[in-house]
């Protein structure tokens, strides 16, 4: 069922921003849509509950709070885990925003009293609209833990953010997720060609001795599987459990064989970015 949004007079510019405000919490804006993803707002700090008695300690505080969000219209939630949708934002996020996300996600949601989660298999697509604006969101294939230890974590996905207006495509958006590298991430750039813009979760996140999401080299990796025209790491630096940082992203694509620009944000910075497609 496609999600309808009020109609508003903002024009369609091809001018869009994403705004990082911490983790993988980013506020993208774009032809009319604003989109939260993965909401965690704890202040340096405090301490989230992993599972399993892991805890991680917020390190780095959110360029923001919720009551300084511009007005949003959705949520899109690579998975339920305490450092991507915290005590912060079930507690302060409007319990009517539409949330796209995974099946695992959604009983825990609603839990929560959020009521409109919007579940996707892998390749599954979730049309929003405004007006003659369309956002088609589809979720991408993720590996949150080696075999081993995947029963210890909830399942994540990546997602790609489709924009178009009057049928015309406009940009495409990658975002990875919390994943590892894994054999499927090789069929997004053949069924998702052309991507415009990729955010990368890095981090190197180290849970009872084992890596569960990409290292800085690894998160590169993607980047060269992927083929975005622009890659921004994200997820790299705010909690306790990170274990390679920034710098390990940044020599990495220093020695990258791909022609993707790379682009870095520090909280509350914004990536400003305009479509000149000029066909479907």
């Amino acid at each position: 069922m496609t999600i309808e949004l009020p109609s508003t007079d903002q024009a369609a510019t091809g001018e869009g921003e994403v705004y990082f405000v911490g983790n993988a919490t980013t506020v993208i804006r774009y032809n009319g849509f604003s989109i939260l993803t993965d909401p965690a707002f704890l202040h340096a700090g405090d301490h989230v509950h992993l599972g399993h008695g892991a805890y991680a300690r917020r390190e780095v505080e959110p360029a923001c709070q919720i009551a300084d969000l511009p007005p949003i219209d959705l949520v899109v939630l690579s998975h339920h885990h305490g450092d991507h949708f915290d005590d912060v934002a079930a507690q302060e996020l409007d319990k009517d925003l539409p949330i796209i996300t995974n099946h695992h996600a959604v009983p825990l949601l609603r839990e929560q009293g959020f009521s409109r989660g919007h579940p996707l298999d892998t390749w599954e697509s979730q049309d929003v609209v405004r007006g003659d604006a369309r956002l088609r969101v589809t979720s991408m294939p993720g590996k949150h833990a080696p075999d081993h230890v995947a029963h210890l974590l909830p399942p994540v996905m990546g997602s790609i953010f489709d924009f178009s207006t009057g049928g015309q495509h406009q940009f495409r958006l990658y975002i990875s997720g919390d994943t590892l590298l894994h054999d499927r991430l090789h069929d997004i750039p053949r069924w998702f060609p052309d991507i415009d813009l990729a955010l990368i979760h890095a981090g190197g996140t180290t849970l009872l001795g084992t890596v569960v999401t990409m290292t800085g080299e690894q998160a590169v990796r993607a980047v060269e599987i992927i083929g975005p025209s622009t890659a921004i790491p994200i997820h790299y630096n705010d909690f306790s459990v990170f274990r390679s940082g920034l710098d390990d992203f940044r020599g990495a694509a220093s020695r990258a064989q791909v022609g993707t620009e790379f682009h870095y944000l520090a909280h509350g910075e914004r990536f400003l970015f305009h479509s000149n497609r000029t066909s479907p």
